[in-house]
């Protein structure tokens, strides 16, 4: 059974309008019906899912590759997505298709440059490891265990033990542990326009002084008393035309010192 899905105008044409679809995938049993439905759900949502892939290239895996780790990230998300819960497929779709992308890298391209005898000793350790874990109660397995164990000798271990390290570096792209697509650089800062202000301060303040005092009584009163150029105008006893005047020639006279260096 064919199923036509209304669309909206989109900048990539890759956010399909299937809320009502999703709504009906999830009142389906599972059937023939239902896995129709769903692999349209995933041919609409395709191209989106491309686009997160194309972010990542360049990084040692191929474009191809990347595009069929994204549409695993996807299929996980269609399967997985429970519009009940009042969000967005799109807002849930996004960091799962990205984790999945991410975990492709972690556990399949070496950061470093490793030779193939030391990529051996460490999936020998890696899986001697994980088998003791199950027999010591939770507890690591010391290196002599894993040794006696993987029948390697104690510096095979420790080289294997050290390749695990080389495997993945910390990125800023990676997603931080118990978030939803979180990465480290969403955490980063960005630059402070107040230490912008206080430079332009602390360059202008000997210029300042330098004007007369009427000039700096009147930038006083107008940046830092809030005053119109009439208020002042009636306070000191001249005209707004005047002042205005007076404004911009501080204005000119400070800018050329300030670029000049001449205070």
């Amino acid at each position: 059974m064919r199923t036509t899905v209304r669309t909206k105008q989109h900048p990539h044409d890759d956010a399909p309008d299937t809320a009502e679809t999703f709504a009906r995938l999830a009142r389906l049993p599972d059937g023939p019906e239902r896995r129709s439905l769903r692999d349209e759900l995933v041919r609409l949502w395709l191209p989106m899912a491309e686009r997160i892939a194309v972010r990542f290239r360049g990084r040692g895996e191929s474009l191809e590759d990347l595009y069929q780790v994204a549409a695993l990230g996807l299929v996980k998300a269609v399967d997985h997505y429970d519009p009940d819960r009042g969000r967005a497929f799109e807002a849930y779709a996004v960091p799962t298709i990205t984790g999945e992308i991410k975990r492709h890298f972690r556990d399949h391209m070496w950061t470093l440059h490793v030779p193939r005898r030391v990529q051996d000793l460490r999936n020998r350790v890696r899986h001697a490891a994980k088998d003791l874990a199950q027999t010591t109660s939770g507890r690591a397995p010391t290196l002599a265990e894993i040794a006696e164990y993987a029948q390697m000798t104690e510096d095979e271990v420790r080289t294997g033990m050290e390749a695990l390290e080389c495997f993945s570096a910390l990125s800023l792209e990676a997603e931080m542990p118990g978030t939803d697509g979180y990465a480290l650089e969403d955490a980063l800062g960005d630059p402070d326009p107040g230490y912008d202000t206080v430079l332009d301060r602390v360059a202008v303040a000997p210029c300042l002084r330098a004007l007369p005092e009427r000039e700096r009584t009147i930038l006083y009163l107008r940046f830092f008393g809030g005053m119109t150029q009439s208020s002042i105008a009636e306070q000191l006893g001249i005209s707004q035309m005047h002042v205005s005047r007076l404004l911009s020639g501080c204005f000119e006279r400070l800018r050329e010192e300030i670029a000049t260096g001449t205070h």
